[in-house]
């Protein structure tokens, strides 16, 4: 029986309507992390469902399933109780976000099964990682929506921090880790899922302490991402696969460098038409969240199912 993509559609058709209709309220970042909520999670867990996985894993992937939409209305909810309802003064909004919280627990419970399970194999500790940065996430979103200043932050830079778990920190491991399952043993592939998990550390305390140690963590995580679709569009080229994931996975990786173009252009482009940083920023956000992260899933399921079915078909 194949998985079921209507979580997945249900929430995009929810994500475009916060995109969309200005009765939301939400600003920039806020939809963002809705997007990850209802879309790009559904999708990490139809990635998940091709999993060989033993009993206790199968219940938390079970509860994983049903309460993923619920927790996504809970979150959306929070933070419309804190634009659109008006109680942002009130604990409700961090209050309604613990559900999305513990959801993102269940997920870091799986993840951390996945490693467990997996001793030694660096692709599938990658995996393990980024379900747990899902977590990681879930914590920095609810601290924003109670509205605390921890470590002499303003609030407003836990979302910054929140999106950065939802998106980069728990994507990029899970890429590689797929990456990992297809590919012929590489001396230098640990290396890569070590930089990998110790990247996204380094930005988020960069973020928050320190720019110079911000600036190390988003150049090895860059590196990182340049290997992966170096070698994954080397992978391809070669590969037997020519369908639908090939052409998802290539424009994901085409995501990728046209944000480095794009960023080393910017001193040029912001000169000759008096661009700032925060004009560029949309640009970046929508290359990244809708061609680096939302191809780059489809992609991953869809290479995923195909070599499921090629191996149960060998098997039959």
């Amino acid at each position: 029986m194949k998985p079921s993509i209507v979580p997945t559609i249900l929430g995009g058709i929810i994500a475009i309507l916060i995109f969309c209709l200005e009765t939301f309220q939400l600003n920039l970042v806020e939809k963002f992390l809705m997007y990850a909520a209802f879309v790009i999670v559904p999708l990490v867990i139809l990635l998940l469902s091709y999993d060989e996985q033993n009993k206790q894993q199968k219940m938390i992937y079970a509860a994983i399933k049903l309460l993923q939409l619920p927790a996504a209305l809970l979150a959306l909810a929070s933070v419309m109780a804190n634009k659109t309802w008006g109680l942002g003064s009130t604990a409700v909004p961090g209050n309604l976000s613990l559900g999305w919280l513990l959801f993102t627990l269940l997920l870091g419970i799986y993840g951390l099964t996945v490693i467990v399970n997996h001793k030694g194999r660096a692709g599938e500790i990658a995996i393990g990682a980024g379900l747990i940065y899902f977590f990681i996430g879930g914590i920095w979103f609810s601290l924003y929506q109670y509205q605390l200043d921890l470590f002499q932050v303003k609030h407003t830079t836990h979302a910054l921090s929140s999106a950065h778990f939802h998106f980069s920190s728990a994507i990029v491991p899970i890429f590689i880790g797929m990456l990992g399952r297809i590919m012929t043993k590489k001396s230098w592939y640990p290396w890569v899922v070590a930089i990998d998990i110790i990247g996204p550390l380094l930005i988020a305390v960069g973020i928050i302490f320190s720019k110079p140690i911000e600036y190390i963590g988003v150049t090895l995580f860059a590196c990182n991402i340049a290997i992966y679709t170096t070698y994954l569009l080397a992978y391809l080229k070669k590969g037997s696969l020519r369908n639908k994931s090939t052409f998802f996975l290539v424009l994901s990786c085409i995501a990728f460098y046209t944000i480095v173009v794009i960023s080393m252009c910017y001193p040029l482009l912001k000169n000759m038409f008096s661009l700032t940083i925060h004009d560029f920023i949309p640009v970046y956000g929508l290359l990244h969240a809708f061609g680096f992260v939302l191809c780059g899933l489809i992609g991953w399921v869809y290479m995923i199912g195909s070599l499921k079915e090629k191996k149960l078909a060998y098997g039959t």
